[in-house]
């Protein structure tokens, strides 16, 4: 086994040493708090053999000092080896069930070969991994049941029994505990997110419509509890997102969205399901002339590349697992994992640009492009886009009059006649018969 490490280098799992001390046992620690490791005394960074002078009684004496200054104690399994006439010791620790490991009271982790200080946030994820929660289970000592709305917890518990076979009829306070968002006493993290009474400033959302990059026509600060964000971020983005009319002849005509609302809600439900809510920065909706941008903070999980969510071969991780099944119970997720995938088939069958997904530093962030490249680029698609309409229903459906195609188009009667001004003008339409029974005409 010696021979075979000796022609590796040091890596996540592996790491040399020519004693033992502090050091080496701080690389024990961060093994255990990560995937586990080997240790090898006797071998330098260049992995030549210098050999440790060591009997069974200073192995011993090893184990016992390793067990003395980690807490939960880690107990590394030892091996004297001999390699060529020269004394190298191997030590090995497994990742440890419950972590994080502390030596001397800090916290270790193994990474790109070398040991890494974990900060507070981290020592708190690796509890968490470790105990199968997320931040979202854990006690908020900052606020308690008198800052939670009874009424909201009802109009979740309304929409769950709206889709259970079963419904719930337990007072508010017990479903919470129910749905362990109360526990002896302590609300959640989660709970107060969810169902807290007043706005709060950690789920804050800026929405803005912008002319240009830098000019910004229309803005929103959403802060509210998540049920309410999720319903006035699709409402920002409603008021902003064009709609043009598909002509078939019929005497109603089809709606077609730059931005399809189903891949806009998935899109919406995911950042604020997975948002990171212990980060500084807020999340943020951009609606530009050709593009709209979702950023929101948070990295990808640990282990978890790109290529793993937007394939779909992930399995389901949740940031936030109580708020992610809390919205599951309210029916607002289906299922799961498929958000992303399903915004990719949605914006592919509606004939737009596929969505590009990318981390730009600790943010995630989404860009939706328009359908068909929008409504003939956005400002100018309600003139033109709405003239080529006009032009399209009357060849269809000649004869109407202006009082038909005002409901039909549901304009205002200025505008529609500027229409039609345009369309005689350019000579694409002209109008037949008495000036109360007549109609138009395409040419």
């Amino acid at each position: 086994m010696l021979k075979k490490l000796l022609q590796q280098d040091e890596s996540e799992t592996l790491e040399f040493k020519t004693t033992f001390g502090r050091e080496a046992m701080e690389v024990l620690a961060a093994f255990a708090n990560s995937k586990g490791g080997t240790l090898v005394v006797g071998v330098n960074d260049k992995r030549q053999v210098i050999g440790v002078s060591v009997s069974q009684e200073s192995l011993q004496q090893w184990i016992n000092q390793v067990k003395s200054v980690t807490s939960p104690s880690i107990v590394p399994e030892i091996e004297r080896v001999e390699y060529r006439k020269k004394d190298v010791v191997l030590l090995s620790v497994s990742a440890y069930p419950v972590k994080p490991v502390s030596m001397k009271g800090k916290y270790y982790l193994r990474r790109h070969g070398a040991n890494h200080l974990m900060n507070l946030e981290e020592i708190t994820n690796e509890h968490l991994k470790s105990i199968n929660m997320s931040w979202d289970f854990a006690p908020d000592p900052g606020h308690g049941v008198s800052d939670i709305s009874l009424e909201k917890v009802n109009r979740f518990v309304d929409q769950a029994n709206s889709l259970r076979e079963h419904a719930i009829e337990d007072a508010p306070l017990t479903v919470l505990r129910k749905f362990e968002l109360l526990r002896d006493s302590n609300i959640t993290f989660g709970c107060f997110l969810l169902f807290g009474r007043e706005p709060t400033l950690s789920t804050t959302i800026d929405a803005g419509r912008f002319d240009l990059e830098t000019i910004v026509k229309d803005s929103e600060i959403i802060r509210d509890d998540l049920f309410s964000e999720v319903e006035a971020c699709l409402a920002f983005i409603r008021k902003h997102n064009n709609k043009h009319f598909i002509i078939t002849g019929k005497s109603q005509r089809e709606e077609a969205w730059e931005y399809p609302p189903d891949a806009v809600r998935e899109i919406v439900i995911n950042m604020i399901v997975h948002r990171d809510y212990r980060a500084s920065a807020d999340s943020t909706i951009k609606i530009f002339q050709d593009r709209i941008e979702f950023y929101n903070p948070g990295p990808l999980p640990e282990g978890l590349s790109m290529e793993d969510i937007i394939s779909g071969r992930s399995a389901s991780n949740p940031r936030n697992k109580q708020i992610a099944s809390i919205f599951k119970e309210a029916g607002i997720i289906e299922k799961y994992g498929s958000g992303i995938r399903r915004v990719r088939q949605i914006m592919e069958t509606a004939g737009a640009m596929e969505p590009v997904f990318e981390v730009v530093g600790n943010l995630f962030k989404v860009t939706l492009f328009p359908v068909n490249g929008g409504v003939n680029g956005g400002v100018n698609g309600g003139v033109n886009g709405g003239v080529n309409d006009l032009l399209e229903y009357i060849r269809l459906n000649p004869g109407k009059k202006s009082s038909d195609l005002k409901a039909i188009f549901d304009t205002p009667q200025r505008t529609l006649e500027r229409w039609l001004k345009q369309l005689k003008e350019e000579d694409k339409i002209e109008f037949r018969g008495a000036p109360k029974t007549g109609g138009y005409y395409k040419k």
